[in-house]
């Protein structure tokens, strides 16, 4: 039982409204599942002492809505349904969709901001920095409503929907491109380079979420493993990650990713511990760090956002008692917090074919550090650039990290360009995909 527990997952939640179509809907919507629903909240709820005594299922039309009354309010932004297959296919990165991510600027301009090797998107050829200038025939102006949200309406995610795009190219020409969405396997690693800064050599590494490698057993990444295969060769002195559309994903991956950063004289120190409520203490546990590979980082710089979250959080709370550690960017979402499937402990969600992910277990690394819910502050705030694609220094965020590399501060040129976009592309999502944003 203890072996099956400890599914490597930790989620990310974010308070938005969607099309419900975003997410598969668990079928059946009825009362046998909902009482399943708070027997399993009851036993493995983080916060299960908070549950309502008594509620009753048939004044609920759905699911979503009846576990979104008895969720713990004050903190949890997280917990949600799905089905076991959708589960199961986003932490192993089978999607199906465009394949691709957007932001805005500080002039509210509309830019791609990342798009999968292997989606439609990334098959057409589209690249980071391009400007979106209208969607479907209509300028992204109309899509944005008088809250100051925006709906682009883009459909299911789910292969057969198709949709037009027109787009300012960094040479200034246009295009406009009518992509089918489809099922496609997603890439966690948007891209990496080595930097000559001086007289070091700098890895950047663009990670953009937690997904395991499919069939591998322990669960990792074959992606992380190349990455820092090709980071020990080149021989990095220091490293720049950028998490800034990185959402979470795999524990399991997380820790992996954490192994190769520690310095070899920090193997065996605590990583993190986590707690799970009153009833499991027994399934509690305390994480080590195992060194990997010939990396010997004696800092790191972390580029992040609002949309950093859940994995990427643990990451740098577990690395930040060990290695010297600055973030640039925007302030993290805040989600020191986890959970795992619990269909897996009831027969009446795994027949019904419903996944219940809720707040399960609470982390904290090497120096206690466990209350993050308002997410890490920034040492530097930078504003975002999408219009500039991976790699090119005139990136504001990369900019400025390598400042940091250089001299140990960010240019008062580079901190004036900070801006909090009103919306951003997670605000789009909820539940799971909000852990793996992408349309």
């Amino acid at each position: 039982m203890k072996k099956c527990l400890w599914l490597p997952v930790l989620l990310l939640g974010i308070v938005c409204s969607c099309d419900k179509k975003d997410d598969p809907v668990p079928n059946p919507d009825s009362n046998e599942v909902r009482n399943a629903i708070y027997e399993s909240m009851a036993e493995w709820y983080f916060w299960n002492d908070e549950l309502p005594a008594s509620v009753s299922p048939g004044d609920f039309e759905s699911n979503e809505a009846f576990l979104d009354a008895i969720i713990y309010k004050p903190l949890d932004r997280f917990s949600y349904l799905t089905t076991q297959e959708a589960f199961n296919d986003a932490f192993v990165g089978r999607n199906a969709g465009h394949g691709f991510g957007f932001a805005f600027d500080a002039s509210e301009r509309l830019y791609l901001t990342f798009v999968f090797q292997d989606a439609p998107a990334g098959l057409d050829g589209w690249q980071r920095g391009w400007e979106i200038l209208e969607i479907n025939g209509q300028p992204i102006a109309s899509y944005k409503n008088s809250a100051g949200a925006y709906n682009f309406q883009l459909g299911a995610a789910e292969p057969g929907v198709s949709n037009s795009f027109t787009f300012r190219l960094p040479d200034g020409t246009t295009t406009t491109r009518t992509n089918t969405k489809t099922e496609y396997q997603s890439n966690s690693v948007l891209h990496q380079e080595i930097i000559e800064l001086e007289d070091k050599k700098v890895g950047y590494w663009v990670y953009q979420s937690f997904k395991a490698t499919a069939g591998q057993s322990p669960t990792k990444s074959l992606e992380v493993d190349e990455s820092m295969k090709f980071f020990e060769e080149a021989g990095i002195e220091e490293l720049i990650i950028d998490l800034r559309y990185n959402g979470g994903g795999s524990v399991a991956v997380a820790e992996q990713i954490n192994n190769y950063l520690i310095q070899s004289g920090n193997s065996g120190q605590l990583m993190y511990v986590n707690k799970l409520n009153a009833l499991k203490t027994d399934l509690q546990k305390s994480v080590s760090f195992e060194k990997k590979g010939r990396l010997n980082l004696s800092q790191i710089v972390f580029i992040t956002s609002r949309g950093t979250a859940s994995a990427s959080e643990l990451i740098i709370n577990s690395l930040e008692p060990f290695i010297d550690i600055t973030l640039i960017g925007d302030h993290t979402y805040g989600k020191p917090v986890g959970s795992f499937p619990l269909s897996r402990y009831s027969n009446t969600l795994q027949k019904n074919k419903v996944e219940l992910v809720p707040i399960t277990f609470a982390t904290a690394n090497a120096a206690g550090n466990a209350d993050y819910f308002d997410g890490f502050p920034v040492d530097f705030a930078v504003g975002d650039s999408p219009q500039f694609n991976w790699g090119d220094q005139g990136d504001l965020r990369l900019a400025a990290a390598l400042n940091v590399l250089q001299n140990g501060t960010v240019s008062g040129r580079l901190l004036n360009t900070f801006y909090r976009p009103k919306w951003e592309m997670i605000d789009q999502f909820k539940g799971l995909r909000q852990e793996f944003p992408a349309y």
